[in-house]
Formats: structure tokens, C-alpha cells, sequence
């Protein structure tokens, strides 16, 4: 796999893992019993974690890239074009 398609690959990677980490532990100033006053959203998070969710979801994302990686650098996925010919 090149450069060229290993980046954005990777990145698609990264973000769905992201969007799938973020709502893990997250607790509402609704679900703490604490008081946002006007203009606070009651289901904003009290502490969402970002850093280490940040963190996890590279080294996650690492982990699944490496293993599509070693899959398309063995050929261990079939070719899925239609063979042609005779």
C-alpha cells in the first residue's frame, strides 16, 4: 500500500474510531445533578476527556490500520475484480 493511500486510509481510520470512542464515559451535568443556569446545555458533558480519547483512539486506530495493512501487504484479501479472459 503506498503513501499516497495509506494517509487517508488511516484517517478514515482514526475518525470513525473517534466518533465511536466519544460518547464512551461521558456523563451529563444533567445525570450529575449539576446546575448549568441559564444558557447551559443540561446534557453537555461535566468532563468529556478529549486528551485521552484523543490518545486511545490513535493507538486503536494504529492497531486496525496495522492489521489492513499486513492483510493487503501478504495478499491475504482475495482479488475482487472479475477475472477476464481466458
Amino acid at each position: 500500500m503506498s503513501l499516497s493511500l495509506s494517509i487517508p486510509v488511516f484517517l478514515t481510520i482514526w475518525w470513525l474510531v473517534f466518533l465511536s470512542i466519544l460518547p464512551l464515559g461521558v456523563v451529563s451535568h444533567a445525570e450529575a445533578g449539576i446546575d448549568r443556569g441559564d444558557g447551559g446545555d443540561p446534557a453537555a458533558p461535566v468532563d468529556p476527556k478529549l486528551k485521552r480519547k484523543f490518545l486511545t483512539t490513535t493507538w486503536v486506530s494504529a492497531v486496525l490500520f496495522a492489521v489492513i495493512w499486513l492483510a493487503v501487504f501478504f495478499h491475504l484479501v482475495p482479488n475482487l475484480r472479475p477475472h477476464v479472459g481466458g
